[in-house]
């Protein structure tokens, strides 16, 4: 505990003392130092913090790191899953879109978002009451460990590692906006408050960070766009019509195609939202942190009526960017403008920082210091999620359960998670700087397909085909793993826009491959399955009543969670 009091003195004592060294910024002019959002940063951090030590005095077995022991209501999960869903993606980058392109950046909010009714109607009570610790043990109930934990691991890990970079990215661009810090500098910030919450506070920190962050999230945003309507008299066609005046595009922006104009890419995409959300490993770990698969159900309920409205409020966020940000001059330097361009291409950090730059416009400088604030809670409370989830996946089901075989000292398996957790800090370090410039929306979407096409499929067949086998499983897994990391690595948004190659050379042309990695995970799994003959494959489709009572009854359940 003393290691832990020392460094959180002194990333509190650097964040007034790194906000005060501000750098450059475009133009060669210095960045002024916004008090109150500095006061707003240090008052938040420091209140995570001491949550932080108080979940860390209370987190003592393998239950109370992985899943809170259990304690959290339905209620308070349904704000915790919202506080880790509504992400950096959902806040900042979605307004971005929408600033950008209109009507069109609510492809996402709208993927994002039916997610929910396949959470709640397919997995969410059979996952509380089949699993423990991670989605992983649902999967391998009644298929192979040791196979199946792998599949997993590896599914989480390389899900986990897309969506920190949306993370990290956003809160790169927002320090480095406000305190005219190295972008690098506010990324390797994040990555070490990320580390700390997790490795010393696990699931309970971690909880409480997600339910307050998410508090103040909906706040903000429904005075922000409350202030928006206010200014139109709350006319939302008032809104529009001005948007449409001010905007390049014009009446295209309430259109859709400005932003994804192939039906197939569109359709993909679609998917990747859609299913990706019953695949995400920070997501599914949420529901074995409440008692029993009622509270589960809750949880889904809370969560659903949460987010949703917080998609309606990111609408209206957009919009106003486009009429209030891209038609005002004054910002925090006194120009929200480069100089040498202006409207909606020229706003300072890039699209990511639409929301930013409307609540100086509606609020002013308490208010951006407010908002800033809540968009670093926002991320925050996400990479720690996130990190969890990872770590979890490395030290519950690669190290406990496939190393040592489920003979794992829950001490050791808590240490290695908190390795683990350090490992993926640094990752997402290097990853956040690496992706600078992608967009945080979009890069979600590449970790939604990756969730939808190899952790969805094994987590859904394994819950409702008796034929599943191991080897179609892992198979089948793999495949759809394999498929959506090489369609996004050859896509052109990272081989061109990331990777630098020549424009028009990217070998795939959809951004989103989900379209068809999901149906390669799908297809190999069946096909795999039907045709194993192995004495595993018996054993695995017997197994397959006993499982289906357990999903449906919740018998067995209460027996095999630590409280």
């Amino acid at each position: 505990m003393k290691k832990f009091a020392w460094l959180s003195a002194i990333l509190l004592a650097s964040l007034p003392t790194i906000a005060l060294a501000a750098g450059a910024v475009e133009g060669g002019s210095k960045q002024a130092t916004n008090w109150s959002a500095i006061g707003m940063f240090v008052g938040f951090v420091g209140l995570t913090l001491v949550i932080t030590y108080w979940a860390a005095k209370r987190t003592a077995s393998a239950a109370d790191f992985y899943s809170a022991g259990g304690g959290i209501t339905g209620f308070q999960n349904g704000l915790a899953i919202a506080g880790d869903y509504m992400s950096a993606a959902s806040f900042l980058g979605i307004s971005g879109l929408v600033y950008t392109s209109g009507y069109d950046g609510l492809i996402y909010s709208v993927g994002w978002l039916v997610g929910w009714p396949i959470v709640t109607f397919l997995i969410a009570e059979q996952l509380r009451n089949l699993g423990k610790f991670t989605f992983a043990d649902v999967t391998s109930f009644r298929l192979g460990q040791t196979e199946i934990r792998i599949l997993a691991a590896c599914g989480s890990l390389v899900t986990v590692a897309f969506y920190l970079i949306a993370q990290m990215v956003g809160a790169g661009k927002l320090i480095q906006l406000l305190f005219g810090l190295d972008y690098w500098i506010a990324v390797v910030l994040v990555g070490g408050l990320m580390m700390i919450y997790v490795t010393f506070g696990g699931m309970k920190a971690t909880t409480w960070v997600q339910i307050i962050k998410a508090v103040l999230l909906l706040s903000g945003a429904t005075f922000m766009a409350g202030a928006v309507l206010y200014k139109f008299g709350f006319s939302p066609e008032a809104l529009f019509a001005k948007a449409t005046e001010v905007h390049p595009k014009k009446l295209a922006i309430m259109e859709p195609g400005t932003l994804i104009s192939n039906p197939l890419s569109a359709i993909s995409l679609g998917l990747a939202l859609m299913f990706g959300t019953a695949g995400l490993p920070h997501i599914l770990m949420r529901f074995f942190t409440v008692k029993d698969a009622q509270a589960a159900r809750k949880s889904v309920f809370y969560a659903t009526g949460f987010i949703g409205y917080f998609y309606i409020l990111t609408f209206i966020i957009g919009f106003g960017a486009i009429t209030l940000v891209s038609t005002d001059a004054m910002f925090l330097d006194g120009s929200i403008l480069e100089k040498t361009r202006s409207g909606i291409a020229a706003i300072k950090g890039g699209s990511n920082m639409a929301a930013i730059h409307l609540a100086n416009a509606v609020g002013g400088n308490l208010f951006l210091g407010f908002i800033s604030a809540v968009a670093f809670a926002t991320i925050l409370a996400v990479v720690s999620g996130l990190a969890l989830a990872g770590a979890s996946s490395i030290s519950h089901d690669l190290y406990g359960m496939v190393i040592k075989g489920g003979n794992a000292n829950e001490q050791d398996e808590i240490r290695v998670s908190k390795i683990a957790t350090l490992v993926l800090g640094v990752l997402a370090i290097f990853l956040g700087i690496v992706f600078e410039n992608q967009n945080v929306a979009f890069m979600v979407g590449l970790a939604f397909a990756i969730a939808a096409s190899c952790n969805f499929p094994v987590l859904v067949m394994s819950i409702f085909w008796r034929g599943l086998t191991t080897r179609g499983a892992v198979v089948g897994g793999f495949l759809g793993l394999l498929s959506a990391v090489v369609g996004v690595v050859l896509s052109p948004a990272v081989w061109e826009v990331t990777l630098g190659f020549a424009k028009g050379s990217a070998p795939v042309k959809l951004d989103n491959p989900a379209l068809f990695s999901m149906a390669i995970a799908f297809a190999g799994i069946w096909l795999v399955s039907i045709l194993d003959r192995s004495k595993r494959a018996a054993v695995d489709r017997d197994g397959f009543d006993a499982q289906y009572v357990r999903s449906q009854t919740g018998i067995g359940a209460a027996s095999a969670t630590a409280h």
